[in-house]
C-alpha cells in the first residue's frame, strides 16, 4: 500500500528501468544480488506510477459501469455467500468500488471484513464490516472499522495495480497482503481484481510473492 519495496534499494540505481526487458518474465533476484533486486523495484515502482495515472485517467462513469461487471463475474465466481465471511476493501485511488456488491453478498447470507493496517511491516488484521457501520480514519486516512477482535475471511479480494498471467499481484509496495497471506492459519480463497487494462507481461515475482487464486477483471476471469 506504500512504497517500502523501493526504499529498500536506498534511492540508488545502476541500470536504468530498461534492464527489465533483458530478464526472463519469472525472474526471481536471488538474495545474493542486491542490484538485481534494485532494479526490480525501480521498474515496479515506475510500472505502478504508470497503471495509477492510467486507471485514474479513465472517466469516473467508465470506472462505475467496469466495477458493475467486475460485481458480476465475482458473483458467479464465488456462488452461494451464505455463511462465508469476505473480505473487500475501501477504494482508493481509481480502485473499483465494490461496496454494493458487499452489501448484496450480506444481504444473502454472508459477512463482511474489512483489512486494517495495524503497524509498518507487519500482517493486516481482518475486521468484521457491515455497510454503514460507523468508521474511523486509518492509515493514509483509510476508512477502516473501530478497533474490535480479528476475524478471519473465508475470501480476501484483493485490489490489483496490475496483475500478470500466472496471477501475482503489483500492489502499492507495502508488502501488506503477502505478510498476511503468509501469517494466516489457513489460506482463505484469493481473488485479485482490477481492471482489464492492468494487464502486464510479468510483474518479476520475488520469493515473498504470493500469487493470487485467480483475478477478475470486468472482462470476466483472468489468468491461469
Amino acid at each position: 500500500m506504500t512504497d517500502d519495496d523501493d526504499r529498500a534499494t536506498g534511492g540508488a540505481y545502476a541500470s536504468p528501468p530498461c534492464f527489465m526487458h533483458e530478464l526472463q518474465p519469472g525472474f526471481a533476484a536471488p538474495d545474493s544480488d542486491p542490484q538485481a533486486r534494485a532494479d526490480i523495484m525501480r521498474w515496479r515502482k515506475a510500472e505502478r506510477q504508470r497503471l495509477i495515472e492510467a486507471r485514474l485517467a479513465v472517466p469516473a462513469a467508465e470506472r462505475s459501469a467496469m466495477a458493475g461487471a467486475i460485481a458480476t463475474h465475482l458473483d458467479a465466481a464465488i456462488g452461494d455467500p451464505a455463511g462465508r465471511r469476505l473480505s473487500l476493501y475501501w477504494p482508493f485511488r481509481g480502485e473499483p468500488d465494490l461496496r454494493a456488491f458487499a452489501a448484496g453478498f450480506m444481504r444473502r447470507g454472508g459477512t463482511l471484513a474489512l483489512p486494517v493496517v495495524v503497524e509498518k511491516a507487519a500482517p493486516l488484521v481482518f475486521r468484521d464490516w457491515r455497510p454503514g457501520m460507523k468508521l474511523e480514519k486509518g492509515v493514509w486516512n483509510i476508512p477502516v472499522p473501530p478497533a474490535a477482535p480479528a476475524v478471519i475471511p473465508d475470501i480476501v479480494i484483493s485490489p490489483v495495480v496490475g496483475f500478470d498471467p500466472a496471477n501475482y499481484r503489483l500492489g502499492y509496495g507495502g508488502g501488506f497482503f503477502d505478510r498476511t497471506l503468509a501469517a494466516l492459519p489457513a489460506r482463505p480463497t484469493v481473488i485479485g481484481v482490477g481492471y482489464a487494462a492492468a494487464a502486464i507481461a510479468t510483474i518479476y515475482p520475488q520469493p515473498h510473492d504470493i500469487a493470487m487464486d485467480f483475478i477478475v477483471t470486468e472482462a470476466g476471469r483472468a489468468g491461469q
